[in-house]
């Protein structure tokens, strides 16, 4: 195992973190949420993540000694998920941690935005990757979040190649990313990506989960009622995608 006293100054800012069961991959999950985010979508449920600076910072061989302890609590297939924020803002302590879970053969996930163009570098050390994938259409993506997604579909290719197991999340933001014309974006774009049979597609429905964190937060939260999305909208996606021949789950 890496020699922990030379990762002792390496700290991870954490502004959350707990137990979780299959909805940060599989099994029965610990799961840090890494402050920082490089995007700035007006429905994020954690804006408190925002920030680079914030949340408490723990040592690399904190986190990793609690994981030790933790490891009886890993059933079904569990183990460590990090998640933000955004974690490729924290890059070389992620890299460190995720290194050190992998020789402890603690099975790892991480949820990422993609966008990193250093995410290739993860892949030796993540079991099972979560990607977001807002749009289709990196113009409106850099218009509504602050940066453009066309770096997120060259990683999801090259973890394709790499053969990693993967799962596609869709936020279907109503106004944004959940019409019928927007069905058919994702899946030509999943097309071109060779997503069919290489990946899972999850539809995650807008909630206002966030709304109340912005009000304490002094924050303007922008999002009305328009984004909130119809079940006949919500099923007419599912449905398109599996037609086209994608496999959707729900976690």
């Amino acid at each position: 195992m890496t020699d922990l006293k030379k990762d002792n100054g390496v700290k991870l800012n954490i502004f959350q973190k707990g137990f979780n069961f299959s909805q940060d991959g599989p099994g029965n999950r610990l799961v840090y949420h890494l402050q920082g985010c490089n995007l700035r979508c007006p429905w994020c449920s954690n804006p408190e993540g925002l920030a680079l600076i914030g949340g408490t910072a723990y040592a690399v061989d904190e986190v990793l000694s609690e994981v030790l302890r933790s490891r009886m609590m890993f059933f079904d297939g569990g183990g460590v998920t990090l998640t933000g924020g955004e974690v490729t803002m924290q890059f070389n302590a992620t890299k460190i941690l995720l290194t050190l879970l992998k020789q402890a053969q603690i099975h790892t996930a991480i949820e990422t935005n993609g966008l990193s163009p250093r995410l290739p570098e993860l892949f030796q050390v993540v079991d099972y990757l979560i990607i977001d994938c807002k749009h289709y259409n990196p113009d409106r993506h850099a218009a509504v979040t602050g940066l453009s997604c066309r770096s997120a579909f060259s990683n999801i290719r090259a973890a394709i190649t790499a053969g990693k197991t993967i799962t596609l999340r869709i936020p279907l933001i109503g106004g944004f990313n959940a019409s019928e014309t927007d069905a058919k974006g994702f899946a030509d774009l999943f097309d071109l990506l060779g997503v069919q049979n290489h990946a899972d597609i999850e539809l995650l429905r807008y909630h206002d989960y966030g709304r109340e964190k912005y009000r304490k937060l002094d924050m303007n939260y922008t999002i009305t009622d328009g984004a909130k999305v119809s079940d006949e909208s919500f099923l007419a996606m599912q449905t398109f995608l599996r037609i086209r021949g994608f496999n959707l789950v729900r976690t």
